[in-house]
């Protein structure tokens, strides 16, 4: 089965060539099923790698063509199938499946929906070579691929002004983090003659390389500019909020299980090198508790129902960070693995919610939600509760294996990263209570229309909602046994390094102080929505709303500017230098060729008379030439 890994990504990339090509032909129902067909037919080809993987436990290098070959260096087009790339795969086809299947009846109506889905099919092939490649030249194909898609799908309807903007901030910023991604990769081939990770990862074993210790630092700086980027970390984070522009579903595909998760995929590969680089792998640990905390702050007062889950997102992903960068790597995998569940579920929820809206996405204007769409209101619920971290929902394992890994590490962090907990626990169920309990705020017209959604939407929430209860048995606490599959599945490829295993004691009483605090949380929560009056913020408040102004600030200090010197450039070196280097030559030759055409008179006795100059001259510049 592993020699017919290929398969994984050929089949969304034929789904793409299908319904690129023939989207304007194709029926939508066509396009929807070819789309769907795809991933199911690379979900099926990934869960036969899985097993087989599981079974073998070997790391398996597949060589499908010579690709680059200059001199020394030789880079083969190959796949690394092991325990971490068949794990991604799993989460990227089979949450994809269900996002696909979700879209065909999201974006029935919409007239571009083959389109749509031939979008899809080439995210979703993108993402499976980012982490089926086994070098990081493969990976970083992939990686601007899916930089590529997501700014087609943030944009997706592109007659208006502010979705295509938004996607611009979203290529833009993510081309800022791939430049240090670059660099990172150069560094590596000059220092160690390689990209491929089996070699890259020997050497750094091995020692063989003679290169310092800085070195292994800045390459592993490098790359966390490249995963800050993607994975939306301070300070390149505002475009992820702003990419809520596009479908719902596209939300969902590029929060939950496969866009923003390319940075903790990439440090969890590269583990070997962040052991070394400790300084590097400090700073990864800082910048992720710092995001997850800031991101938490401002997801308390925005209003918009998808706003919320995407600074929820990036408060999340800056969770995972924290875990990596305390060297609980594959923590943070599994934190990737049950957020993949549990956020696709709320992203797909909120979808239930403004489709059955008509596009209201205010929950100010919401409420009473639950008793027209008990089906949307109950999964998504089992999403709020997995993401606050409450007891037997998936989220509760992942989560509390990172705090304890964060207490381990340094008591101060764990503290800041518990109140980041908190805050989660605050705004979803704040989210949750506005939107589905209550009275209706909205407006007759929508209360009229209020209905549950169809199955091709109900069936994806409920199989994520079942996900999301479940998911999390896979890594159980150290104090309920020692029964951990994944871990187990992981540790030939990644394993947590340096991570203090606490006493039982300890463990309990985290585990105790850190579900007590959120359900606090969750009952303050109830009690501040049910007497919401939704005026106008002041103070802090307000700031939060305003998300600490951040892009108010970039634009000071770096749009405007560079804006300003654009204009300057423009002016003076553009339009007097350049265009007037170029235009003068033009008017020089002009002027000298209407002067110079006055010669041709005509008379023939004119041009004998020049003639003879001309030959009087060569005869007198020969003559003093040869003496």
């Amino acid at each position: 089965m592993i020699d017919l890994v290929w398969l994984v990504p050929f089949f969304p990339l034929l789904g793409f060539l299908i319904n690129g090509i023939g989207w304007k032909k194709l029926p939508k129902s066509a396009g929807g099923f070819i789309g769907s067909a795809a991933v199911l037919a690379s979900f099926a080809v990934s869960l036969g790698i899985f097993f087989e993987v599981k079974s073998s436990g070997t790391a398996t290098v597949v060589h499908l063509f010579d690709f680059i070959q200059s001199g020394n260096l030789n880079i083969p087009f190959a796949f690394q199938v092991d325990a971490l790339s068949s794990l991604f795969l799993l989460i990227i086809t089979g949450v994809g499946f269900l996002i696909h299947v979700y879209s065909t009846s999201y974006m029935h109506d919409d007239e571009g929906m083959v389109k749509y889905f031939a979008y899809l099919n080439l995210f979703v092939f993108s993402m499976l070579l980012l982490v089926l490649g086994a070098s990081y030249l493969i990976m970083f194909i992939g990686w601007e691929g899916v930089g590529l898609c997501s700014y087609l799908l943030i944009g997706f309807w592109f007659k208006r002004k502010d979705f295509t903007n938004a996607a611009k901030k979203a290529f833009v910023m993510n081309r800022i983090g791939d430049l240090g991604f670059l660099v990172g990769m150069l560094l590596v081939l000059l220092n160690f003659g390689t990209l491929s990770y089996q070699e890259f990862f020997g050497q750094v074993e091995g020692g063989q390389a003679v290169v310092t210790s800085s070195t292994y630092n800045w390459i592993a700086i490098c790359f966390f500019i490249g995963a800050m980027g993607k994975s939306a970390q301070i300070p390149l984070y505002t475009w992820l909020p702003d990419a809520m522009a596009g479908p719902t579903p596209v939300s969902a595909l590029i929060h939950a299980a496969t866009m923003v998760t390319a940075g903790i995929y990439m440090i969890a590969r590269s583990s070997v090198l962040y052991n070394i680089a400790e300084n590097a792998q400090h700073l990864v640990a800082v910048i992720g508790l710092a995001t997850a905390i800031i991101a938490a702050t401002i997801a308390i007062k925005q209003y918009d129902i998808k706003k919320v889950l995407a600074y929820s997102t990036v408060s999340q992903l800056g969770f995972m960070f924290l875990a990596l960068g305390v060297g609980a790597y594959t923590t943070a995998v599994f934190h990737v693995m049950t957020h993949a569940f549990f956020k696709a579920l709320l992203f797909l929820g909120s979808g239930s919610v403004i489709h059955a809206m008509h596009g209201e996405q205010d929950i100010r204007n919401m409420g009473g939600l639950s008793k027209k769409m008990p089906i949307t209101s109950t999964t998504f619920l089992i999403g709020c509760l997995a993401i606050a971290g409450i007891p037997g929902f998936s989220g509760f394992f992942s989560k509390d294996e990172i705090l304890a890994a964060t207490y381990g590490h340094n008591s101060v962090m764990y503290y800041l990263a518990l109140g980041a907990a908190m805050m989660t626990a605050f705004y979803m169920f704040r989210l949750y209570f506005l939107t589905f309990t209550g009275s209706f705020r909205g407006t007759e017209d929508q209360k009229s229309h209020l209905h549950e959604s169809p199955a091709a939407i109900t069936i994806p929430l409920a199989v994520l909602a079942i996900l999301s209860i479940i998911g999390g048995y896979v890594g159980m606490p150290a104090v309920f046994g020692d029964f951990h599959p994944l871990n187990e599945y992981l540790a030939p490829v990644v394993s947590n390094h340096g991570v203090h295993h606490l006493e039982h004691n300890t463990e309990w009483m985290l585990m105790g102080l850190s579900t007590v605090l959120v359900i606090v949380m969750i009952v303050v929560a109830y009690r501040v929505t049910k007497k919401a009056n939704f005026a106008a913020n002041t103070g802090i408040a307000k700031i939060l709303e305003n998300k600490w102004y951040v892009d108010e600030l970039y634009d000071a200090i770096i749009v405007r500017p560079l804006g300003a010197l654009s204009s300057l450039l423009d002016k003076i070196v553009e339009k007097l230098g350049i265009d007037g280097l170029v235009n003068g030559v033009g008017k020089t030759v002009h002027w000298a060729s209407n002067r110079i055409r006055l010669m041709q008179s005509g008379q023939v006795g004119f041009y004998i008379f020049i003639m003879v100059l001309g030959i009087t001259a060569l005869f007198a510049i020969g003559f003093f030439w040869i003496h």
